[in-house]
């Protein structure tokens, strides 16, 4: 039998790599959070002293961030392995 290389490993490190970008940042942005407004980041909607601007001032800083983030890191790491298995090349 031969054996395929079917890039499965290239997808584990680029899950592992998102998941620890992402982790490490929402960290960075709830200490900056802290630093900035003098309060913890509103991750309880149900407590009644988070406000609706918080909330999604909240989740839009995070979303833009992790997002943006999670591309760069996607990109970088195609970049070094080279196209993904199954992409088709123009002739």
């Amino acid at each position: 039998m031969s054996k395929k290389k079917d890039g499965s490993g290239g997808h584990i490190g680029l899950t592992l790599a998102m998941a620890g970008g992402a982790f490490i940042l929402r960290k960075l942005l709830a200490t900056a959070w802290t630093k900035i407004l003098g309060k913890e980041p509103p991750t309880d909607l149900t407590d009644p002293k988070v406000t609706l601007a918080e909330a999604v001032g909240w989740a839009v800083l995070t979303a833009v961030i992790v997002e943006t983030a999670r591309f760069g890191i996607v990109r970088a790491t195609t970049r070094r392995s080279g196209p993904a298995v199954g992409d088709a090349e123009s002739d």
